[in-house]
């Protein structure tokens, strides 16, 4: 064991993958994650913070403010720690990135809230639907996989209303955007093409490639903002002189997107939509 490692007592096994630990000296609780780590740790009392089993490891000091339930595994479903442990490895796979930790939680409850909801015949509509397949078509793919896996684990039928919110928790654990935070862009998508279609008047077909484009161009432009990752635009002065009608609206986006967002939204994403605006008009057709 080197000097750095610790002893962290097992306080639960939750699956063949998932141990429940604690670290004494700290009073820190952690979830430690590993291929057949839980199935390895049912007759041990302690592991090695350096033991080679160990893939993953977090702190709960965010729990309650994750699930909002102070006893997040003892209510959890086995079969749905299995499932999202095989949807996690799926995504894992295929977008061969490291995942944000959140997931691990996130993903069971979600499902385990599902399927109650499904055996409870209430119904899953998903508003976001058409937007989410149209913005996250890769991560969408996998969640109509995921959907049926869990259709198949639990022996349920759910519609695939749910695939939409799948893809939330899929892009959300590749992009590390919170899942509310993208729930919240969705809502602002809405309203900012309403807002065009209102002072234009006009209005875009569903799945036109006018509007798919300005979904698109919208969400992607809303994640950079989010996320610090701007694109510095070296046009700015000649964008305003000569699409001065759109660049004016492209700023009333701004106030609404600053205003649901609490971001200050730059100059530069405000040009990059105003010269998205000019083209979108000019190719618009009722």
């Amino acid at each position: 064991m080197s000097k750095e490692s610790m002893l962290l007592s097992i306080q639960r096994v939750v699956g063949n993958n998932i141990v429940m630990a604690f670290d004494e000296s700290t009073d820190i609780e952690y979830v430690l994650l590993g291929k057949g780590l839980g199935f390895a740790a049912k007759n041990e009392t302690t592991l090695s913070t350096d033991d080679d089993r160990i893939e993953k490891r977090f702190r709960l000091e965010d729990r309650e403010q994750l699930m909002n339930h102070p006893s997040f595994f003892e209510d959890i479903d086995h079969k749905a720690m299995e499932v999202s442990d095989q949807i996690i490895q799926m995504i894992e796979q295929r977008f061969n990135k490291t995942l944000h930790n959140k997931i691990y939680l996130a993903l069971p409850s979600h499902i385990q809230f599902t399927v109650y909801r499904v055996r409870h015949h209430m119904e899953i509509t998903n508003p976001f639907l058409y937007e989410t397949q149209v913005c996250f078509p890769q991560e969408y793919e996998v969640a109509l996989q995921a959907l049926q896996m869990i259709c198949s684990a639990f022996d349920i039928k759910i519609p695939e209303d749910e695939a939409g919110f799948l893809t939330y928790h899929i892009h959300s654990a590749v992009s590390h955007v919170p899942v509310g935070q993208l729930v919240k862009m969705s809502t602002l998508l809405g309203k900012l093409q309403a807002m065009i279609e209102q002072e234009k008047q006009i209005t875009f077909q569903q799945g036109s490639m006018n509007q798919v484009r300005l979904m698109i161009h919208l969400r992607f432009s809303l994640e950079r903002i989010v996320q610090g990752s701007l694109v510095e635009n070296l046009l700015i002065q000649p964008i305003r002189e000569q699409y001065a009608e759109e660049y004016i609206l492209a700023n009333k986006m701004k106030v609404v997107m600053e205003k649901e967002l609490n971001v200050s939204i730059p100059e530069d994403e405000v040009c990059f939509l105003t010269m998205h605006l000019y083209r979108l008009f000019r190719t618009y057709q009722p």
